[in-house]
């Protein structure tokens, strides 16, 4: 969970009339990440959260290093929706991080169009089993570097790397805790997306 408030839209923005494209975007990653915060950010309805506190029960089962600060823990999923014109909305799903709650990861995948997998460079090996995943499954991801303020300024291609990510899947930075930010990470997947299609469109 990163520190600080969120930055919330001015108010909350019903659904467009003109809308008529629904597009299922799954946001996972590590434990403590800031999926939820990323979703919550974003929004434009109140997100759904299934967050608890974190409790004695936990202690031994879920890795806390690097989030030590962190008293809440997502135990089915987040639930945001946002807008990105007049025509495409995206409804937006944070899965849970830690491992006790990955089965569910394969039925939130179900009917998704894309995926953000958020990376925290502290905790950089928590990424793998989501970038696994969604190479099972098939499902196009970009992959975002959620910039901490206690982060070090590990450069993307350096992240690439570690990850050992092709070039052809999309890289960002971004803070999950500003609106802004983290609708350009949505906005780099579903572009990540359209050029995936009109690629398999000009295949012979």
């Amino acid at each position: 969970m990163v520190s600080g408030s969120c930055e919330l839209p001015a108010q909350r923005t019903p659904l467009a009339d003109a809308a008529e494209t629904g597009l299922k975007i799954v946001v996972v990653g590590g434990f403590g990440v800031g999926k939820t915060t990323l979703v919550r950010s974003v929004s434009e309805i109140r997100p759904l959260n299934t967050e608890e506190i974190m409790t004695q029960a936990g202690v031994g089962v879920d890795e806390t290093s690097g989030v030590d600060a962190k008293t809440t823990t997502t135990v089915a999923f987040d639930f945001g929706r946002i807008s990105l014109n007049e025509r495409i909305v995206l409804y937006l799903f944070g899965a849970p991080g830690q491992e006790r709650f990955w089965f569910l990861w394969d039925r939130l995948f179900s009917g998704t169009l894309g995926a953000v997998v958020l990376v925290d460079t502290r905790r950089m090996d928590d990424s793998w089993y989501a970038i696994d995943r969604l190479e099972h499954h098939g499902t196009p991801f970009v992959v975002a570097v959620n910039r901490f303020d206690d982060d070090v300024a590990h450069p993307l291609e350096e992240i690439r790397q570690a990850l050992a990510l092709p070039e052809h899947i999309p890289m960002i930075d971004c803070d999950a805790r500003v609106r802004t930010s983290s609708k350009n990470v949505l906005i780099t997947l579903v572009d990540h997306l359209r050029t995936m299609a009109i690629a398999r469109e000009t295949t012979p």
